[in-house]
């Protein structure tokens, strides 16, 4: 009778009234996260270069083909990949906010998938390349106040024996080839000696909204180094499980957080800045799968914690992967906000078929000022080519158009490229419809923050953190000062 009202008591005092049963070993879970990157691997179909160690993951696991970020830039991406909610839901939406005296709080229940799995009884650490020997914590990028406390350590090697651990590796992906010639130049060397050979500017497919220019040719290929270099570096994470022991008790997710940098990439709510491979290997996930329907990269939160046994949150917006009755997602969404001193207000719903983008600052350029894309050379190029007059029509009209439509669709079974907008074509009519609809009621379900402006107050408070590392060499402004005034006048003038 005892052990009866014990059991009784158990099931009803646990969250739900059911006792959620833990496996016998808790898997250890580690997430490969790569700066800048899109799906250019050899098991998403990049002829250009072979990635064998991802290639394996996926062989040996479950990759996802319609994975896409809710963030195409850093700071946003992973402040909603690290508490499984949208960016815009928790007040993360702008690229590095809250970094000045104006502070952002997640809402009082959200906590940080870390702080989960801690409480969980698991170590929990955030690192670098697992063969560079550094202390150091890895990358986080949160746009808002959290506890560094989350974490134990860089690595999994303090723990206590048999303690399961929750690892994020850190990559630095595309981060790797640099912005300008020189940079180039040094990271192609590093490849040489450590892979043996380069990618060749005559292997670079551009893709059509991209001019073949020499300059932006070579920067493709860099890029094309780095994703090799990613995947060596992926295979020293497998190796040092393997050698440990590990492997077949640990759940290894790679992803990347967001797509590559570029002037249709990063930033941007295409394909190329928002779609990233998505491949997960181990206990509880199946092998040689593939999976084609549309996931955000906040599931990864909620899939992780099933996977241990750790209850998900109701104020998790992710959803399980693996679960039994997983229902598919139907759209995934995506918003750009602020990114560093540009000001912009963009938000998209993609479906297997369309993609509808709203345009919420139509009368700014798709180039805006920036002083971090404008650092690039690939970007320079551009503008040189642009006011040259060099550039084709298509490449005119995609990329330096004084003003953008406020509404752009895509027919991506015709145009994966999404070159040509169907917005005003009334044969898509009821599409467009459609998908203006779904993403409104998105907006209003979540709790979007970004329909209203950003605090004149926040946004100072930000950039007086950005000036303050961009020391004057003289008494006129700088380029951010400059571009500051820009966002301000032009908001001032509605634009």
């Amino acid at each position: 009778m005892l052990r009866l009202l014990l059991c009784v008591y158990l099931i009803l005092a646990s969250p739900g009234g059911i006792v959620s049963a833990e496996p016998a070993v808790r898997p250890n879970i580690v997430w490969i996260v790569v700066d800048d990157m899109s799906a250019n691997f050899s098991c998403y179909g990049e002829t250009a270069i072979q990635t064998p160690q991802v290639d394996r993951l996926a062989k040996e696991g479950t990759r996802f083909s319609r994975a896409f970020v809710t963030a195409p830039v850093c700071s946003p991406c992973r402040s909603a990949l690290i508490t499984g909610c949208y960016q815009t839901t928790i007040g993360a939406h702008h690229h590095r906010s809250g970094r000045g005296v104006e502070k952002i709080h997640l809402p009082r229940a959200v906590e940080p998938v870390p702080a989960l799995f801690k409480r969980a009884g698991y170590y929990t650490c955030i690192g670098g390349p697992l063969v560079d020997g550094s202390d150091r914590l890895g990358k986080t990028d949160y746009n808002f106040e959290w506890d560094p406390k989350i974490y134990d350590a860089s690595d999994w090697s303090g723990r206590k024996p048999g303690q399961p651990f929750f690892m994020q590796v850190q990559l630095h992906g595309g981060k790797y080839r640099g912005a300008n010639q020189n940079q180039y130049d040094n990271f192609a060397k590093r490849v040489l000696k450590e892979l043996g050979s380069n990618v060749s500017n005559d292997a670079v497919v551009l893709p059509p909204y991209y001019p073949r220019d020499p300059a932006l040719v070579e920067d493709w290929a860099r890029y094309l180094d780095c994703v090799r270099y990613t995947d060596k570096e992926v295979g020293d994470v497998m190796a040092r499980l393997e050698r440990e022991g590990l492997l077949d008790q640990t759940v290894v997710c790679f992803m990347t957080d967001h797509g590559i940098s570029h002037a249709r990439g990063k930033q941007f709510l295409y394909d190329e800045g928002i779609h990233v491979p998505f491949v997960m290997r181990g206990p509880g996930v199946e092998a040689g799968k593939l999976r084609s329907d549309l996931v955000e990269h906040i599931d990864l939160a909620a899939t992780s914690l099933a996977l241990a046994g750790i209850e998900i949150p109701g104020w998790m917006q992710g959803r399980d992967l693996l679960a039994r009755d997983y229902p598919p997602r139907e759209a995934v969404f995506a918003a750009r906000d602020r990114c560093d001193e540009t000001v912009d207000h963009i938000r998209s719903v993609r479906t297997e078929r369309f993609k509808y983008i709203r345009n919420y600052l139509p009368n700014r350029p798709h180039l805006q000022p920036n002083v971090y894309k404008d650092g690039k050379l690939l970007v320079e190029r551009l503008r040189a080519l642009h006011a040259a007059g060099e550039l084709s029509p298509l490449h005119e009209r995609l990329l330096f158009s004084p003003q953008r439509p406020a509404e752009e669709l895509y027919d991506l079974d015709s145009d994966p490229y999404e070159l040509e907008n169907l917005a005003g074509n009334a044969t898509y009519g009821q599409s467009l419809e459609t998908l203006r609809g779904r993403l409104a009621k998105w907006e209003r379900e979540t709790g979007d923050l970004g329909r209203q402006a950003e605090p004149e107050k926040m946004y100072d408070s930000d950039m007086a953190v950005y000036l303050s590392g961009r020391g004057r060499k003289s008494d006129q402004p700088t380029q951010t000062e400059k571009n500051i005034e820009l966002m301000k006048r032009w908001a001032r003038e509605g634009r």
